[in-house]
């Protein structure tokens, strides 16, 4: 008896409690409203209003993110990490790797990748572990389709992973507070044309060279 009586605080000590699922609920909640008034507003829209799109208090914002920071950070990695997701359903989907691709750009603009742009600026820390575990899981998975495609003989070769990433998150980069608030109903259509440009065989010669992943990184 003694025995037994002696472990069981262990065991409690070690036991880590797991969070409700209400808990849960109201975090994905505040993230998702965040991220929607992020792209509609810029990163700066005040806090308390992200709470009231969230349908939770302030106490309960704060509760899960101290600080602006906090929130920005889980917005770009759920963006991230659903970006790669959408790759990865796309690859699922389609044996065609140039139509896997096109699907997967098109779904990509839908999460709205270009939200992230001005988040990443002042002192927001894009070096963060998480952060850079999840964006080279995206580069990989994007580098690998890209180069499907390729050697498949459907996607130009005088092109570099960059130039993907690049032209989807400048094409869905939201405008907050321009003169032109139906904008974002052109992004699929312009997307396409994008794509109709990536197709071999090439119909043009390209100026510079291709951005891979390296150039990116480097921002040279």
């Amino acid at each position: 008896m003694e025995s037994v009586a002696g472990t069981a605080p262990c065991a409690t000590q070690r036991r880590t409690p797991r969070p409700r699922a209400d808990a849960l609920r109201n975090r994905e909640r505040i993230v998702t409203a965040a991220r929607e008034m992020f792209v509609e507003f810029g990163p700066d829209v005040p806090l308390d209003e992200v709470a009231r799109r969230a349908g939770v208090g302030n106490a309960t914002l704060y509760r899960n993110f101290p600080d602006r920071a906090a929130l920005i950070h889980e917005v770009v990695l759920a963006v991230t990490s659903r970006t790669t997701e959408r790759l990865e359903e796309a690859v699922a989907a389609e044996s065609d790797p140039f139509a896997a691709l096109s699907r997967f750009v098109h779904a990509a603009a839908d999460e709205r990748i270009g939200a992230l742009c001005p988040m990443l600026s002042g002192g927001f820390d894009g070096d963060h572990p998480e952060l850079l575990t999840e964006r080279r899981r995206l580069e990989e998975a994007v580098e690998s389709l890209v180069g499907r495609a390729m050697s498949a003989g459907r996607l130009r070769t005088d092109i570099g992973v960059g130039d993907v990433l690049v032209a989807l998150s400048q094409l869905t980069r939201p405008l907050p507070g321009i003169a032109c608030p139906d904008i974002d109903r052109f992004t699929h259509r312009h997307l396409q044309l994008f794509l109709d440009g990536l197709e071999a065989p090439a119909r043009s010669e390209l100026p510079g060279s291709a951005a891979t992943l390296e150039v990116l990184r480097s921002g040279r």
